[in-house]
């Protein structure tokens, strides 16, 4: 029974509302491969959320910028303004030192770490 007076309530209104999680991320190709495996690992793991991927972040290549933490700034600003919920990042782009109020939530499955090519 609805609480509006009606006899019957829909499914809608039985339905608890399901939450969406912000995910953030930068355009290039590589960023969006990652993160679309973390959210179908988070899929797996939370079937009852909703994923939304954000990727407002620059795609202009690094050489053209000069700052590597550009990229991990804008995202932490994306945070801070609430915009996204959560970021995924390759490790080697973060700072050694994190800002205040932030904090590494996981790292991932590593892959093979002997797979690598020397010339």
């Amino acid at each position: 029974m609805s609480g509006n007076g009606n006899a019957a309530a829909t499914a809608e209104e039985n339905s608890p509302k399901m939450r969406v999680i912000r995910v953030g991320t930068r355009k290039s190709q590589l960023a969006r491969i990652q993160t679309d495996s973390v959210v179908t690992t988070l899929k797996a793991s939370y079937p009852g959320l909703q994923f939304e991927i954000r990727d407002k972040i620059l795609d202009t290549a690094l050489s053209k910028i000069g700052e590597k933490s550009l990229f991990t700034k804008e995202l932490e600003h994306a945070l801070e303004k609430n915009e996204v919920d959560l970021v995924v990042h390759s490790l080697k782009d973060l700072p050694t030192v994190l800002p205040p109020g932030f904090t590494i939530g996981a790292i991932c499955k590593r892959e093979n770490p002997h797979d690598a090519v020397v010339f």
